[in-house]
């Protein structure tokens, strides 16, 4: 994978990587099997890394597409996990969240902190589906967070653990 990276002069950790295995329907991070590839490279008709290399604008507009980019976030959590763990393990889903939502997110950076400090070891699919909504829906100011909301104990308690720091500061 490195070598294809290199090869389209792209970081293995840049988004478009994200994008592209998506697109190609890639089960597992790291490597893309022949049928995934021939399948992949013939929906996006490239035969050949400048092809290829001519498609990232076209990769990049995916993530402008709310649709779309609820796809490849969806994409992200089983793509990302080891195959025979049913979650996330925490620093995975921390990278994986920075990748996705680490530029778009006002509250990112502060939900990244409480990550790096709670007692949460693994991040499930439900948990993971609903950062995303949380972080389209409450906004930065937590003006609008509904605690009777059907939220993941998780973020509950992310609310919480900020709305403590700001009463601090």
């Amino acid at each position: 994978m490195e070598k294809f990276c290199e090869d389209i002069g792209v970081e293995p950790e840049n988004i478009i990587m994200l994008v592209l295995a998506w697109k190609l329907e890639a089960e597992s991070m790291g490597f893309f099997t022949k049928e995934e590839w021939l399948k992949g490279m013939t929906a996006l008709q490239c035969d050949c890394t400048e092809k290829l290399q001519g498609k990232f604008d076209y990769l990049r507009t995916q993530l402008n597409d709310n649709t779309a980019f609820k796809n490849i976030y969806r994409y992200a959590f089983d793509f990302a996990r080891d195959k025979d763990q049913r979650s996330l393990d925490m620093d995975t889903a921390k990278s994986m969240l920075a990748l996705l939502l680490g530029r778009t997110w006002p509250l990112f950076s502060v939900f990244y902190q409480y990550l790096e400090q709670s007692k949460y070891r693994v991040m499930n699919k439900d948990q993971w589906y609903n950062v995303l909504e949380f972080s389209r829906t409450v906004n930065a100011d937590l003006s609008n967070y509904d605690e009777d909301g059907a939220w993941p104990v998780l973020l509950d308690e992310f609310v919480e653990w900020h709305k403590v720091r700001q009463s601090t500061l």
